[in-house]
C-alpha cells in the first residue's frame, strides 16, 4: 500500500467567526491510500483552536509512513488498531488515515461503507447550516445568501445573543440550534435557554468551558433546552462522563480519531440514551463524505463544512439545502478533483 499526502489552502465563503476567534482561509492535508489501483481518501483540517496544523500533522504521519504502508488489514479497525498509538496526541492524522482506509475498503469490496455496516442512508438526519459571528445585519444576509434550509445552527458569543436569534427569527421559519462555543455562564445559559426556546431553538451546543462538571450539572438540571456537549466529548472515554451532565454528544472524527472510534462512540452513547450529534470542521467533501457514513445512527446532523468553502477538491456525498444526497460510489464516495 502506498500513501500520498496533499495540502490545500482553500479561502471560506465568508470570514467565520466563532467565541474561538475568526477564520478566512481553511488548511488541509488530503490523505491517498493507494492498493492494487483502487485509491481511498480522509482529510485532517488544520484547526488553531485545537492547535493543530497541517504542517505537524504531515511530519508525524511522515514518521509513520513505513508502518502505514507496510500493515496488512482486512477492516480499516486493524488498521487503526496498529497505528493508533504511534500517533498519540495526532488524533486529525489517524482520522485521516482511518477515513482513507474506510473509502479504500468500500472500494475494494464494491460497497458503500455505511451498506457494509448495515446503515440506511435514508434513514440519515438534514444537516443544518452554520451562521458564524457577525454584526446582527450581516448574519441576517449570511442567513438569507443561503435560503430554505430547514435547519440554522447559529454561533454565539456575544454581549447581545439572544438579540440576534430575535432578528434572525424575523427572517426564517427554520429550526435554530444554537452554539455558544463555551462563552456562557451557567446562569447565563439557562436564563437564555427560557427565551430561546420560544423562539424556534432546538438546543444548546457546549455553552459552558470543559470542565465545569459542577456547573454543567445545575444547567443540565434547570435549562429549558437540551444541553448538546461538543468540547466536553472529544473522545470514546468522554461520552459516559457527559451522563447526567448533557442531554447529548457531538462527535467530531478529527477530534476523536477517525469513524473506527466515530462507530464506538455512536453506539456507546446511544446505549447509554444520550441524543447524537456529528459535527464538522470547514472542510472539504473527502471529509464530509466520511462523516455521512454515520449520519443514520443520529438524531442530529452538522456536515455543511465543504458548503463554507469558496472552492471544493472532491465529489462525493453532498448537502443540498439540508438534503444529504448519497453518490453512486463505493466506499465513502470520494473521487479527488485535483
Amino acid at each position: 500500500m502506498k500513501m500520498t499526502l496533499r495540502e490545500y489552502r482553500l479561502r471560506l465563503r465568508q470570514p467565520f467567526t466563532t467565541s474561538h476567534g475568526t477564520e478566512e482561509v481553511q488548511s488541509t492535508l488530503i490523505v491517498e491510500l493507494e492498493q492494487d489501483g483502487l485509491r481511498g481518501y480522509g482529510e485532517a483540517p488544520d484547526n488553531t483552536y485545537f492547535g493543530v496544523s497541517t504542517d505537524d500533522v504531515r511530519n508525524r504521519l511522515e514518521h509513520c509512513r513505513a508502518l502505514i504502508e507496510s500493515t496488512p488489514w482486512d477492516r480499516p479497525e486493524d488498521l487503526w488498531q496498529a497505528i493508533h498509538r504511534h500517533l498519540e496526541g495526532c488524533s486529525f492524522g489517524l482520522c485521516a488515515v482511518d477515513e482513507a482506509a474506510h473509502d479504500l475498503w468500500g472500494k475494494r469490496l464494491g460497497k458503500p461503507v455505511h451498506e457494509l455496516w448495515g446503515l440506511d442512508p435514508s434513514k440519515a438526519p438534514e444537516s443544518d447550516y452554520t451562521i458564524g459571528i457577525d454584526p446582527i445585519p450581516k448574519m441576517v444576509e449570511k442567513l438569507q445568501e443561503f435560503p430554505g434550509w430547514p435547519i440554522y445552527k447559529i454561533k454565539l458569543g456575544t454581549r447581545d445573543d439572544v438579540g440576534i436569534i430575535r432578528e434572525l427569527r424575523k427572517h426564517t421559519d427554520a429550526i435554530f440550534r444554537v452554539d455558544a462555543n463555551t462563552a456562557w455562564t451557567a446562569d447565563e445559559t439557562i436564563h437564555n435557554s427560557r427565551l430561546m426556546k420560544s423562539l424556534g431553538v432546538e438546543f444548546i451546543e457546549q455553552p459552558l468551558k470543559a470542565g465545569s462538571w459542577d456547573e454543567m450539572r445545575r444547567v443540565y438540571q434547570e435549562s429549558a433546552l437540551p444541553i448538546v456537549a461538543d468540547e466536553s466529548c472529544v473522545t470514546e472515554g468522554d461520552v459516559e462522563k457527559c451522563v447526567g451532565y448533557f442531554h447529548g454528544v457531538n462527535i467530531k472524527l478529527c477530534k476523536c480519531g477517525g469513524l473506527t472510534p466515530g462507530l464506538r462512540m455512536a453506539k456507546n452513547a446511544k446505549r447509554l440514551g444520550l441524543r447524537l450529534m456529528i459535527g464538522c470542521m470547514p472542510e472539504t467533501t473527502v471529509g464530509i463524505s466520511a462523516i455521512a457514513q454515520l449520519l443514520p445512527l443520529l438524531d442530529y446532523a452538522d456536515i455543511d463544512g465543504a458548503v463554507l468553502l469558496e472552492t471544493d477538491i472532491a465529489d462525493g456525498v453532498k448537502v443540498e439545502r439540508g438534503q444529504v444526497r448519497y453518490p453512486t460510489v463505493n466506499g465513502t464516495g470520494v473521487t479527488l478533483l485535483t
